[in-house]
C-alpha cells in the first residue's frame, strides 16, 4: 500500500468529539515521545503532517489523520507521562477506554516501542489492556536507526517476551529517519484495513 494524500482532520478533546462514520481506523499507542508522530509523517511522506513536539506529553487529544481518502490513522493520547497530573492521567484513560469500547471501525491497533528499551510497566498494562479488545495487533519498535542491524531480533524477541505476545503478533523494527519498517508497516495497513472491509 503507499500513501498518496494524507491531512490532518481534527482532534478529539473528549468522546463527543470522536469522528463516528463509515472508514476504517488504524490506532496508534504509545507511550509520550516513542515516535508516534514521527512514524505517521514517514508513513504519510510528509514530514509536517503531524506535529513532532520536543516535549513528551503534548499530545493530550485523538488525533485524526485522513490517508488516501479511504482509511484514518488515529492517534491516542501518549500515556507514561510522569508531570501530568493523576486527575488528568485518569481523564486519558477513561477516553481512551471510550474510544476502544465503543469503536466498531478499528481495522488494527499499531502499539509503538522503543526498539533500544525494555518495554515499561505501562507499556504491558497497555498491552494487556489492547488484549482484552481482541483486536489485530501490530509491535512497531522505534529508533531501530539507533542500534546496529544484529542487535534489531534479539530485542524483537526481548520484546515479544516481556510483552506476553504471540507469534502470530507481527514486530516492525522501524526508523522514521532511514525508512527501515515503512513498506512491511504500509502492507501490514494494507491486510488489515482488506480484512477489515471484507468482514
Amino acid at each position: 500500500m503507499t500513501i498518496k494524500r494524507a491531512y490532518y482532520i481534527k482532534s478529539a478533546v473528549d468522546s463527543k468529539d470522536f469522528i463516528v462514520d463509515e472508514l476504517p481506523q488504524v490506532v496508534l499507542v504509545g507511550k509520550s515521545n516513542v515516535g508516534k508522530s514521527s512514524f505517521i509523517n514517514c508513513i504519510a511522506n510528509n514530514r509536517k503532517l503531524a506535529h513532532i513536539s520536543g516535549q513528551p506529553g503534548k499530545t493530550r487529544t485523538v488525533n485524526y489523520y485522513k490517508m488516501n481518502d479511504d482509511f484514518y490513522t488515529v492517534d491516542l493520547p501518549g500515556y507514561g507521562y510522569a508531570r501530568v497530573s493523576k486527575k488528568e492521567q485518569l481523564v486519558w484513560g477513561d477516553m481512551i477506554d471510550r474510544f476502544l469500547y465503543e469503536n466498531a471501525n478499528i481495522a488494527a491497533i499499531f502499539h509503538i516501542l522503543d526498539i533500544r528499551h525494555p518495554p515499561t510497566e505501562l507499556d504491558r498494562k497497555m498491552g494487556d489492556w489492547l488484549k482484552f479488545y481482541e483486536l489485530p495487533l501490530v509491535g512497531i519498535a522505534t529508533k531501530a536507526d539507533k542500534l546496529g542491524k544484529t542487535r534489531w531480533n534479539p530485542r524483537v524477541e526481548s520484546i515479544r517476551k516481556d510483552m506476553g505476545w504471540s507469534q502470530f503478533v507481527p514486530i516492525i523494527p522501524f526508523s522514521s529517519v532511514t525508512g527501515q519498517g515503512k513498506d512491511r508497516a504500509l502492507e501490514l495497513m494494507g491486510i488489515y484495513l482488506g480484512n477489515y472491509h471484507s468482514h
